[in-house]
């Protein structure tokens, strides 16, 4: 169940038309399944963290950004966004949003588990790391 934006109601969660799963929500962190991909696009199964609104779209398409292993070389890097592991946000080692490769993606077609979600002040790192890559003044 989630509160509705008066806080003083609840509703259930949305789901998933086809399988009743949870629909992604903004800030949480999902499996991600980002094969078939072409040339230097991100690869594999993956974690990645919903970025687009819950407020808007009507198609079943999230825009995601995807999760890394962190490097030590990625440290600088304006388009990555360091994430420590916790029970929370689910992940297991060091890590980064890469906010570069974000991208959106068929719900019901590359979402796979949910596996945690990200503090509030992460996603306002996020969302001003794509603000710089898409020179946002």
């Amino acid at each position: 169940m989630q509160r509705t934006g008066n806080g003083e109601r609840w509703k259930a969660a949305p789901t998933l038309p086809s399988s009743g799963a949870p629909f992604p929500r903004r800030g949480e962190v999902w499996q991600v399944d980002f094969n078939p991909t072409k040339g230097s696009e991100i690869k594999k199964v993956r974690p990645s963290v919903v970025v687009s609104s819950d407020a808007i779209g009507r198609l079943p398409i999230k825009l995601i950004a995807p999760i890394t292993t962190w490097n030590e070389s990625f440290a600088g890097k304006l388009w990555l966004v360091r994430i420590e592991p916790s029970e929370t946000n689910g992940l297991t080692q060091p890590s980064v949003v890469d906010t570069l490769q974000i991208r959106c993606v068929d719900v019901q077609a590359r979402f796979i588990t949910k596996i945690g979600v990200l503090p509030s002040s992460t996603m306002e790192e996020v969302a001003a790391s794509i603000a710089i890559v898409v020179e946002y003044q």
